[in-house]
């Protein structure tokens, strides 16, 4: 038995609106509205802003092959659970997640948590050594993204923080906050 025209039209379009709600949803789109990043930037390490005194930046490249550049061009890494290892004179990063894309090619064997050597001068190895030796520091990346056709990764030099010390810094943090609503409304 068949529908009247109007009766299909109504059902194409709530299709088309389920279609588009789910694929949404199923998409991997958060619910929150993730912060916007820098353009250019692939992924950033914000925990390591919460964990650490950050005394020192420095820009180092990475090198990778090229299934992982295709993952990377869709924006497929996680930086949270990643950290710098210092081996034989050389950096590399350790733990940072580059998710393997499903149309990557079949005879390579993609190892999402691979080691990574990261590129830098010799004087910058020397005195990341030489600072992450003093107790209390570590080396931790903050920051994945593009400079021209390259992927660069921006690691420093931090000092862990101690429980009380990320407790001031979120006070600080909701201090500016509140500042910018407070002076926002009397400005109006």
């Amino acid at each position: 038995m068949r529908k009247p025209a109007a009766a299909l039209a109504i059902t194409t379009t709530q299709a088309a609106t389920i279609d588009a709600l789910s694929s949404s949803v199923y998409s991997g789109v958060m619910a929150k509205s993730a912060k916007k990043l820098a353009p250019g930037t692939i992924a950033q390490n914000r925990r390591a802003g919460h964990d650490y005194f950050i005394e020192q930046k420095f820009e180092a490249g990475v090198m990778l092959m090229g299934w992982e550049v295709k993952s990377i061009r869709d924006g497929k890494v996680q930086l949270a659970e990643s950290f710098v290892q210092l081996h034989k004179g050389e950096a590399f990063l350790a733990g940072c997640n580059i998710t393997p894309l499903l149309s990557a090619s079949t005879h390579v064997v993609a190892e999402p948590q691979r080691v990574r050597k990261l590129l830098l001068h010799t004087k910058e190895l020397a005195q990341l050594f030489v600072a992450s030796q003093q107790k209390g520091y570590t080396i931790v990346p903050l920051a994945m993204y593009w400079k021209g056709n390259k992927v660069k990764c921006e690691i420093a030099l931090g000092k862990g923080k101690k429980q009380h010390d990320k407790r001031d810094s979120l006070k600080q943090k909701d201090w500016q906050r509140d500042k910018q609503r407070l002076f926002k409304t009397t400005v109006r």
